[in-house]
């Protein structure tokens, strides 16, 4: 008797059951996906509706069903829920859709994947609704009908020296046509609920709290508003009544100049500070204001008109005032002037002056409060309307040897001291008397003529700038 391997015959056994059980799996498998050949796999949804295990022309029916209790909700920012109800805009299965190609493309023998994966499909073509109602229905939405806050940026506010940011507005404005897409898109799908929020159809804030712009420009709005201007009008040596004038600009003003645009950058009103410098011109400039002046023969004259004066240059000390700000300097300066005068106070004249008395054809020239000369003088021919104008003036310049010239005469003069254009004081050589009233025969064409020593007097002994007072009784 042959001798039986035990071993070797339940080995046999082993490869045969398994081999077996191999078969069985698989002719179980192949019977599943010839089942799943006419009916959609687990967790199958089309456009919305769950058809999963479903033959094919018993999802066609689920979806016919799907499409006609469909309701489209609106979850608004505020948790209100407003319905867009598919009978309303006529919302049907279309009969001609693309569905069939989910039928052709599903691999039944796939099927096991469906356990584990949602299979989610979406066929554009699957309805059909009145597009006008569905226009009209959105129009008529309480979301794009109530009352509309506007979203903003962080804002920035001025207290107590500085700037403290304020929080960002979202509001409620809709995106009316960001809103048209995802409703239309919504429907199409077959989804019941729309998330405005979540779907972005709100106009939303640029900047917020998180935005990192916001640190940068806080920093520059403070920065600003720590400038510190101190203006002053004359020093101790410049001014009359023993007082300096000073106007302070600091950030309690320049904050009201300050903006901050759609992108945060920080915005100075040059207009606004145009003005502010304008507002200083008109309080502390002097050119052509009238003034009371103690003549000589001891009558108070008021003078007004000529070109004598302090004069800042508005333009030129905007530019600068909008660059000490921007640095958020802190310093003590005087306004960039055009012209000044000799000092500041009530009287800007100050004690050095010539003064011409054109009634009584009279000059007295003073200097630090001294007489220095005295003398008769021509002035101009009033009826030839070449009176000398009345007014404050300041010596342009002086000038030796001079050629005066004009449309019908030309003259030599030794000293010749321009104060309001062309008009000057001057020696006279051909004329043989001066005073009384020989200006109003044979007057000059504006010029105050002199005898020679008095024009020496003067020339030897004024400077640039002096004021010279011209009047009338």
């Amino acid at each position: 008797m042959k001798n039986i391997n035990i071993e070797k015959l339940f080995k046999s056994k082993d490869t045969g059951t398994i081999s077996i059980l191999i078969v069985s799996i698989l002719l179980f498998y192949l019977l599943i996906s010839v089942y799943f050949s006419n009916h959609f796999f687990f967790n199958t949804v089309i456009n919305g509706a769950d058809v999963s295990l479903k033959t094919h022309g018993d999802a066609d029916n689920i979806i016919r069903s799907y499409i006609k209790d469909y309701k489209l909700q609106l979850v608004e920012r505020n948790g209100k829920v407003e319905e867009i109800i598919g009978q309303d805009i006529e919302l049907q299965y279309n009969e001609k859709n693309s569905i069939s190609k989910i039928y052709h493309g599903k691999n039944s023998l796939k099927w096991i994947v469906s356990i584990l994966k949602n299979q989610n499909y979406y066929v554009n073509d699957l309805v059909i609704y009145n597009e006008d109602k569905l226009k009209n229905k959105i129009n008529q939405l309480n979301c794009l009908n109530g009352v509309i806050i506007e979203p903003k940026n962080v804002s920035f506010k001025y207290s107590n020296g500085s700037y403290e940011v304020i929080k960002e507005v979202y509001g409620n404005k809709i995106n009316k046509d960001k809103l048209n897409e995802v409703i239309k898109m919504s429907i199409s799908k077959g989804e019941k609920k729309l998330d405005l929020n979540e779907k972005l159809c709100y106009e939303n804030p640029k900047y917020t709290l998180s935005s990192n712009k916001i640190s940068k420009t806080k920093d520059l709005l403070n920065k600003y508003v720590r400038a510190k201007i101190t203006y002053t009008f004359g020093s101790n040596d410049k001014i009359l009544d023993g007082n300096i004038i000073t106007e302070i600009l600091d950030g309690n003003t320049i904050n009201e100049w300050l903006n901050v645009d759609e992108n945060l950058e920080v915005v100075i009103n040059e207009k606004a500070v145009l003005e502010y410098v304008q507002s200083l011109s008109k309080k502390y400039d002097t050119v052509g204001v009238s003034r009371n002046i103690k003549t000589s023969i001891g009558k108070i004259i008021e003078v007004k008109g000529g070109f004598y004066g302090w004069k800042i240059n508005c333009v030129r000390e905007t530019i600068a005032l909008l660059k000490n700000i921007r640095g958020g300097e802190v310093i003590q300066k005087e306004p960039i002037y055009t012209q000044k005068a000799v000092c500041r106070g009530k009287d800007d004249i100050g004690n050095t002056h010539v003064e011409i008395n054109i009634t009584r054809q009279h000059l007295w020239f003073y200097k630090d409060g001294k007489l220095i000369t005295q003398g008769d003088i021509v002035t101009g021919n009033p009826y030839r309307g070449n009176a000398t104008p009345d007014g404050i003036y300041m010596l342009n310049y002086k000038q030796r040897d001079a050629v005066l010239r004009g449309p019908t005469y030309e003259a030599k003069v030794t000293y010749f001291m321009p104060f309001n254009g062309n008009i000057g004081i001057h020696d006279a050589s051909w004329m043989h008397s001066f005073g009384g009233d020989i200006y109003k025969r044979i007057g000059t064409h504006g010029c105050v003529n002199t005898p020679l020593y008095l024009a020496k007097t003067i020339f030897d002994n004024i400077e640039d700038g002096t004021p010279i007072i011209c009047y009338e009784e």
